[in-house]
């Protein structure tokens, strides 16, 4: 594998990294949000940022399993 083809697969792992820690940060929003508005009393709003939060977290969990099958792909044991 050249040195090119090296970078080009660090550097799309660094972007799945940063991709999941920006979902992370996503949530990580609407879970203070989801606070708010339960301690408002606005309960219908507090679930759609609860549930969006649960979405957010897949989506980094989903990013983060995709990078650790490439790990078990390339594992030489």
């Amino acid at each position: 594998m050249s040195q090119d083809e090296i970078a080009d697969r660090l550097e799309a792992t660094a972007q799945l990294y940063e991709d999941a820690a920006a979902e992370l940060e996503r949530a990580v929003a609407h879970c203070r949000l989801a606070a708010e508005h339960f301690r408002n009393g606005e309960v219908p709003r507090a679930a759609a940022h609860a549930w969006a939060a649960r979405g957010h977290l897949l989506g980094a969990e989903a990013r983060l399993d995709e990078q650790a099958r490439d790990h078990a792909r390339r594992s030489k044991a």
